[in-house]
């Protein structure tokens, strides 16, 4: 079987679509067996996936990539052009019109432009509506990465639910054995002397970082100097309200920005707790990360999280910044409590490995 996989998505800035399809193709890969799996845009001469890159093509494939644009704004002909002598083409959502030739298939990451658009610019909700209108509903079968998405599928998309697999992403190995030389390493880096709570995301709505501040900012100010609470991500869409709060200052907070790959396990593992209050998450790498890394996490009741989370957390409401406080406090200040999440939650971060993944995603495709 002839897979091809479009790999446009490793473009986008969101982490998590991102660190998806470049380890899934990766193990995919790996196992194929007899199988072909090829990879577009990031292909060389072989038509293999560069695995160095991830934001920038290669310029021998700026003109395959000058194709998917193509295909992406409607002409249809490229996506034909394209799939010739494949026998699946899984898009990922950059190409906005599938072919006409091979089965189409898809991963489904989560439906939050038809469920929360408020946290959406306009285009993008535009663009995504079109998109589950052209492609997710006319696939052939789906793979949503959570059993939540699975039944926003359903619901929202009205698609059959034997059309729809649910195929945990995995964690990278490295977040299982991180080495303690290099969280120490990491820590001096970016100058974090204390114990702290660490939130990974994008400062963007939906992740709901202003609400995690309010809740920072309630505690009593000697917890605030015992602690340290350390936001690494980008800014992102409406972030403006969220960097002025960062900038001003906030005692006991540390913003970090954007945390390059490499030090982004050892920055998790170093963490006392993961504090992740996000409004609406499809699966949620950094809750299941920092659970590999046996970090417990505080995280939201709603969507996906309590699914992925399991024992390994607490969970709390969103939009309750003394919940957040509170679950805090109570991990922090309870050296009990903690290691027993902890040992909780390494063993939840189990259910997510890539090569599991990477095989139960070939079966799908051999059950076409």
């Amino acid at each position: 079987m002839r897979i091809l996989i479009d790999a446009s998505s490793l473009l986008l800035r969101s982490a998590g679509v991102k660190t998806y399809f470049y380890h899934w193709i990766t193990h995919l890969r790996q196992q194929a067996g007899g199988d072909r799996i090829f990879a577009f845009p990031f292909l060389n001469e072989l038509g293999e996936l560069h695995h160095n890159r991830s934001v920038l093509c290669p310029r021998q494939t700026w003109p395959r990539l000058g194709l998917v644009y193509a295909a992406k704004f409607g002409w249809s002909p490229v996506v034909d052009l394209l799939t010739i002598n494949t026998d699946v083409f899984h898009i990922s959502n950059l190409v906005r019109n599938p072919p006409r030739r091979p089965l189409v298939t898809a991963t489904i990451h989560d439906l939050t432009y038809a469920l929360m658009p408020d946290v959406h610019t306009p285009a993008n909700v535009q663009a995504d509506t079109g998109y589950a209108e052209r492609v997710l509903k006319k696939a052939r079968r789906l793979i949503a990465v959570s059993e939540n998405t699975r039944r926003d599928a359903v619901h929202v998309l009205g698609i059959p639910p034997d059309r729809v697999s649910v195929i945990y992403p995995g964690v990278a190995p490295v977040f299982f054995d991180v080495d303690a030389a290099r969280v120490a390493e990491v820590r001096h880096k970016l100058g974090i002397e204390k114990d702290y709570v660490l939130f990974v995301g994008t400062i963007e709505p939906r992740k709901n970082v202003g609400g995690l501040l309010d809740a920072w900012e309630s505690l009593a100010d000697e917890f605030r100097d015992q602690f340290r609470l350390v936001i690494a991500g980008p800014e992102g869409w409406r972030s403006e309200s969220v960097m002025a709060r960062l900038e001003k200052g906030i005692n006991g907070v540390r913003y970090a920005g954007y945390v390059p790959e490499q030090d982004l396990p050892a920055l998790t593992a170093g963490a006392r707790v993961l504090a992740y209050p996000s409004l609406y998450e499809g699966f949620g790498f950094p809750v299941a990360q920092a659970m590999a890394a046996g970090v417990p996490v505080i995280t939201s009741n709603v969507s996906s999280l309590p699914e992925v989370t399991g024992p390994g957390g607490i969970l709390i409401d969103p939009r309750s910044p003394a919940e957040l406080a509170s679950g805090l406090k109570s991990i922090l200040l309870s050296p009990s409590l903690r290691e027993r999440l902890a040992g909780a939650a390494k063993r939840q971060a189990l259910r997510y490995q890539w090569d599991r993944c990477a095989q139960e995603s070939l079966e799908f495709f051999r059950e076409l």
